[in-house]
């Protein structure tokens, strides 16, 4: 009776001196006993959540991130993972509506080509006094002069040069028939007729598809009509007022990065015109030597051919091949086979010339590209927009890679953006020789 009694009491006083708020003493939860009374093995200690800050509690009461129990492999791979899915998915985006607006987007961007190649002669006009204006249309005149002047020069070469080619066709098509009759392969007068008529009947079968097609040919040369006046018009207003079409772009830019983009720009432009001019330059001298070595063999419609090769150069390795190409088969058209495996190999000679030599000597300064990504762009651009893709391809190769690299440029940082001239190749790219080394194994990491 006595302990019960002094226990109740010592409640009482408890009571008394302690707060109504005060938390219940804690008691430690008895640990478990097994059948043969010995207490169980201690495990790892599994934390309990908490939903306010989306982590884990340890026992002692620390929050830890859930992330420390996923392999950082994992963590790594899923970060690389969805930031790559968003990258694909904005340039997927934008490449659809860019293939949306092909009609537009591609005359803006060839516009823009002509105005790296014509806007050094309007700051040359420029700095004699001459008003941009006049200047503007002055170089509009001219440059549209010669094109038109080029470009009807061929035409009429060709439309004359047809009939001596045609009558030449028809005395390599009689020797052919000879060689099939009285060769090897002894092909009787009847096989031939029969083949003949095949071919006819075929040409008859498909003569809807054949009118459709001439039909699609009528609208197409409508939208090229269509897609050189926007050129024109495009270009006049990048000529006459580019430098404030390029300040009204860098307004969307903040006011702390706007400087350092705007060298960036100027960096990007500054390729596409050494671009653009040392393409000219390798085009020109594809066409004058292939154009001299058709006219010592004596093959028909050599300056033509020649042109065909200089606009043809403008699509780095695949244009000048095709244009070639052509070349060749009008040679073995017209002068035989052995004619044509010489032009073949003045076209190889000329191409190694220009791999060699011109394109690491001009365009190794303008674009500072890798061939193998030169080859694999216009690859890519083929087959994703054609003929016009293969076009622009290295162009905008050349621009995002001299952008990137004045961003990565630390030089870049101190430099005034009025003192990047972009009429000169060697503004394409910051002056920092360690740019593009990377740090070879064993190097320690720069602080």
């Amino acid at each position: 009776m006595v302990p019960r009694a002094l226990s109740r009491l010592r409640s009482r006083i408890a009571a008394v001196t302690t707060p109504e708020d005060a938390a219940p003493p804690t008691r430690s939860p008895a640990r478990p006993v097994t059948r043969t009374g010995r207490p169980p093995v201690a495990g790892p200690v599994i934390p309990a959540r908490n939903a306010a800050t989306n982590g884990a509690v340890a026992p002692d009461g620390r929050v830890v991130d859930g992330d420390v129990y996923v392999p950082w492999v994992l963590r790594a791979s899923a970060a690389l993972g969805w930031r790559f899915l968003v990258v694909v998915a904005a340039l997927y985006v934008i490449g659809t509506a860019a293939g949306f607006l092909a009609a537009v987007v591609v005359p803006v961007a060839i516009a823009l080509l002509l105005a790296a190649l014509l806007a050094p002669a309007v700051h040359w006009l420029q700095e004699r006094d001459v008003p941009r204006g006049v200047a503007t249309a002055l170089v509009m005149v001219g440059g549209l002069a010669l094109v038109g002047g080029v470009l009807a020069f061929v035409v009429v070469t060709f439309v004359r040069g047809v009939p001596d080619l045609a009558s030449q066709l028809s005395v390599s098509v009689d020797a052919i028939v000879q060689w099939l009759t009285n060769g090897p392969l002894r092909l009787s007068e009847q096989q031939l007729r029969g083949a003949q008529d095949q071919l006819l009947a075929t040409l008859s079968a498909n003569q809807a598809s054949i009118t459709a097609g001439a039909i699609t040919t009528a609208a197409t040369v409508g939208e090229i009509v269509t897609e050189m006046l926007l050129v024109i018009f495009t270009l006049i207003f990048f000529l006459q007022g580019g430098f404030g079409i390029w300040q009204f772009l860098l307004g969307v830019i903040p006011w702390e990065s706007r400087a350092r983009v705007d060298v960036a720009g100027r960096r990007s432009l500054a390729a596409l015109v050494s671009y653009v001019r040392a393409t000219a330059v390798v085009a020109v001298v594809d066409a004058v030597a292939i154009g001299i070595g058709l006219a010592v063999l004596g093959v028909p419609l050599a300056v033509p051919l020649a042109a065909l090769v200089f606009l043809g150069a403008f699509v780095p390795i695949v244009g000048a091949v095709l244009a070639g190409g052509v070349a060749v088969i009008i040679a073995l058209v017209a002068q035989g086979p052995i004619t044509a495996l010489i032009v073949l190999g003045i076209i190889i000679a000329i191409m190694q010339l220009e791999s060699h030599v011109l394109q690491p000597l001009l365009l190794g300064r303008a674009v500072k590209l890798h061939p193998l990504a030169v080859v694999l762009a216009i690859a890519t651009g083929l087959l994703v927009a054609g003929i016009a893709g293969a076009l622009l391809a290295v162009p905008m190769l050349a621009v995002l890679n001299s952008g990137i690299r004045s961003l990565r440029s630390e030089a870049d940082n101190h430099i005034d953006p009025e003192d990047v001239h972009t009429s000169e190749p060697e503004q394409t790219g910051p002056e920092d020789p360690e740019l593009d080394r990377e740090p070879k194994l064993g190097d320690s990491a720069s602080p």
